[in-house]
């Protein structure tokens, strides 16, 4: 454990570095998937194609540090009410401003559904509004103004940060007073279920991608991702006592990129065979990695250096950079364009958001909590 980092979710504790860089790297790693995406007909086609499973990873991460930083406040000196604020000042600054650049950008875009579709400027200003509390938009909805289903359709993955919300709910009022059987119990239930969500491809895509719609199963199995993650990392929490291992970070780190960046397993008619992949990506190997990465110090200086700007960068960059992917995707299909005739356009959009993102968290996001903590904790 190291010294502070801008993307603590504690307050006071000092924390596990080398886990806020294992998160920046899945951050980066989630950008690469996205501009894959861009050049996939179908999630089989797709070259970079389990970046989806970031999430997965996020959750555990997340629910690990939540129960390490605050499991022995509660009977000092902390409330439900206190805990959801510091939750909301950690992570709604920068969802706000994940809403302004999506309203900026599909502005930008001309106002147009996928389609072509011609949408009010009073449309986006509801969906922005709704992006900023965090109220899904309905498939179809007025306020669901790109006509492909999205929650927040303005800026994709807040869909995972409002998933966030509920499992920081969760935690507050019911998980935190669950004992240690029944937390492992509640984590076996919940893989079994995230596990036959993912073979029996309830979700209809042959992959675990779920979460972002409301439509059929897309919602229920967004809360299975979110219930067995979450509640596995703050199980580990409880009971993690740390393995003897050298160059954790960057073991885990190369594991990630391999299972991150892995094509869809198997064929159109064997969707099962991804399922499994995934399933057992999500239950077994992230567990693993979160384990080992907290079992790991940083013993020199370039690998502090590393861990603490991913780990700073790792929140901004995941929540600001969709809103481009969405120019980015526009005009690739607009131009019938390839990867081998833009990918310095990539490499532009990929190191971009990450200045953007460190712009966004020194200008913005690190001042606005300061301030914000000081006024109400």
């Amino acid at each position: 454990m190291q010294k502070i980092s801008s993307s603590a979710f504690a307050d006071t504790k000092p924390h596990y570095e080398l886990l806020d860089g294992l998160r920046g790297v899945a951050a980066l790693l989630v950008i690469w998937y996205h501009v894959f995406e861009g050049f996939a007909t179908s999630p089989v086609d797709q070259r970079f194609n389990h970046g989806y499973l970031a999430v997965d990873f996020f959750f555990i991460l997340s629910g690990f540090v939540i129960g390490y930083a605050y499991d022995d406040r509660w009977k000092t000196n902390m409330g439900i009410k206190e805990f959801l604020k510091r939750r909301l000042i950690r992570l709604h600054p920068m969802v706000i401003m994940g809403a302004v650049l999506g309203a900026v950008t599909f502005y930008i875009q001309g106002c147009e559904q996928w389609d072509g579709t011609q949408v009010a400027f009073s449309a986006l200003l509801l969906a922005m509004f709704m992006n900023f509390f965090m109220i899904p938009a309905w498939p179809g909805g007025v306020s669901e103004v790109r006509g492909n289903g999205e929650l927040f359709p303005l800026n994709g993955p807040s869909w995972s940060l409002f998933f966030e919300y509920i499992g920081n709910i969760l935690y507050a009022l019911l998980l935190r007073r669950f004992s240690t059987k029944a937390l492992a119990f509640l984590v076996g239930l919940a893989g079994l279920g995230l596990a036959s969500f993912a073979v029996f491809n309830f979700s209809g895509y042959g992959h675990l991608g779920v979460g972002w719609t409301l439509a059929e199963y897309n919602f229920p199995g967004g809360f299975l991702r979110l219930l067995f993650s979450f509640s596995a990392g703050l199980l580990m929490s409880r009971i993690f006592k740390p393995l003897p291992i050298r160059g954790a970070f960057g073991i885990c780190s190369l594991v990630l990129l391999v299972l991150l960046a892995l094509p869809h397993i198997g064929g159109k008619e064997t969707l099962w065979m991804n399922g499994i992949y995934d399933a057992v990506c999500v239950v077994c190997v992230f567990p693993l990695l979160v384990w080992l990465g907290a079992s790991g110090k940083t013993t020199d200086k370039v690998t502090t250096g590393i861990c603490k700007f991913f780990g700073d960068i790792s929140y901004p960059v995941y929540i600001i950079h969709y809103p481009f992917m969405y120019l980015f995707y526009a005009w690739l299909w607009r131009e019938g364009l390839t990867f081998s005739k833009t990918w310095p356009i990539a490499l532009i959009l990929f190191f971009g958001n990450i200045i953007l993102a460190y712009l966004c968290l020194k200008l913005y996001d690190e001042p606005l909590r300061k301030w914000l903590s000081k006024r109400f904790l």
